[in-house]
């Protein structure tokens, strides 16, 4: 088949890849000519997919790339891969969807499939996204064209996370549309699981979710509550996971990041309002997830105190920027909480991430763009007065950090031990 999938970042270039790699012609589309450059001239621009694996592709004529969205005119299926944030008031925003659908919609034809891949709250697909192709279109969903919702799962920078092997869920507008989304992506996936509606689908993607969301709530409420009775709760979860059924581990952390569990449990929150509904556990979750920074730099402090030393003028390294460990992605990673926080209240912040050199400009942390990594080395690492580990890179040497830090507060259970007299160690 012919494939257009729109929008190349963490969801849309392994996906293109993907496809290309089982035999389609991908087109790959984006409104940043950056992307496009990179891609045409075989080029990975996101760490963990590696340049060979892109330039392949084009060099074999199956994967290309451009800003023109009237192009999908000679293609056989859609794909649409776009950022749904929260805005400021933390409501859904799905105006990349909207803007998406109105650029394609011109450029429609008889029996082209469209998917919605982006995670949001149901019936975006079969309202919201459906009314602007046929508006814009003079089309037909479900009669000229075919419309479908199909959840990404993606796992960035997990080595065995292969999109062949994740079961695909699908949802179509109607059974015809289902029929046509199962044959697209049993191009390339083994396992395609349909379900009944593109509201099925759209809810399957926000349950799981939500599921770790509060999960990871849970034990980060626990951390709270072990600690103050001396109680070391990576131990117990380590010794809790030994059960063989009925348990299954979640670890605690400073806050949550990237661009699923901080916000798609909230697509749901706002939708639920609309039927007078309420979402209590997501919403306690997501207070506790969200205090957790707040937890953490109170444990730097204490840390500090024990140095005698104050906030205000203390030196303080953040490891580790991006939200999850061995990627590049920083987005609503919780290491900018963090140093906002440790910046209020006086200290000196820098950073250390050997996935992020230098922090790109964002919306959400503007003035922390153009900042740089500091280097890896001894003498730079001895004159920080705490070390807060935010992330834990397996690129980072955490034996040779407990060797040269005198003061580490770790979030992530990796320093496992330090030298005695003269480093001193905190869990948070």
């Amino acid at each position: 088949m012919n494939i257009a999938i729109i929008g190349l970042g963490y969801v849309g270039l392994p996906l293109s890849i993907h496809f290309s790699q089982a035999g389609n012609k991908v087109l790959g589309l984006d409104v940043d000519p950056t992307k496009v450059s990179c891609i045409n001239e075989g080029r990975s621009y996101i760490k963990h997919i590696e340049s060979q694996m892109v330039a392949r592709q084009v060099q074999a004529g199956f994967f290309r790339a451009s800003t023109e969205f009237s192009l999908i005119r000679d293609v056989d299926a859609v794909i649409i891969c776009v950022p749904t944030p929260l805005n400021k008031n933390r409501e859904p925003d799905i105006s990349y969807i909207a803007k998406t659908g109105e650029s394609i919609a011109p450029h429609l034809h008889q029996g082209i499939l469209v998917v919605l891949e982006s995670t949001t709250y149901p019936g975006t697909t079969e309202d919201e996204l459906r009314e602007i192709l046929e508006k814009g279109s003079g089309l037909k969903a479900g009669t000229d064209f075919h419309l479908a919702f199909s959840p990404e799962r993606e796992d960035p920078g997990n080595p065995a996370s292969r999109v062949s092997e994740i079961p695909k869920v699908v949802g179509g507008f109607t059974p015809t549309c289902l029929q046509k989304a199962v044959a697209l992506y049993s191009l390339a996936i083994k396992n395609v699981v349909p379900v009944s509606s593109c509201r099925a689908a759209e809810a399957t993607k926000l349950l799981e979710n939500i599921f770790r969301s509060v999960n990871i709530a849970l034990v980060n409420e626990l951390k709270v509550v072990y600690a103050a009775m001396g109680i070391d709760i990576w131990e117990v979860i380590l010794a809790a996971k030994t059960k063989p059924f009925g348990f299954m581990p979640f670890y605690p952390g400073p806050g949550l990041g990237g661009h699923c569990i901080p916000i798609d449990p909230f697509y749901l929150t706002w939708k639920a309002r609309e039927f007078g509904q309420h979402t209590r556990f997501i919403e306690l979750a997501g207070e506790i997830n969200h205090a957790m920074p707040e937890y953490v730099v109170g444990r730097v402090g204490e840390a500090l105190n024990a140095v005698g030393r104050p906030f205000k003028g203390s030196r303080i390294l953040v490891l580790g920027l991006a939200y999850k460990p061995n990627v590049d992605d920083d987005r609503e990673s919780p290491t900018y909480q963090l140093m906002e926080l440790l910046d209020h209240r006086g200290a000196e912040v820098a950073y250390h991430d050997p996935y992020v050199p230098v922090i790109r400009h964002s919306r959400e942390h503007s003035r922390w763009a153009g900042m740089r990594s500091v280097p890896w080395r001894r003498e730079v690492i001895r004159n920080f007065d705490a070390i807060l580990i935010a992330t834990a890179h397996d690129a980072v040497n955490y034996k040779q950090l407990a060797n040269w830090a005198t003061n580490i507060v770790d979030t992530r259970n990796v320093v496992k031990a330090v030298p005695a007299n003269t480093c001193r160690l905190w869990k948070a």
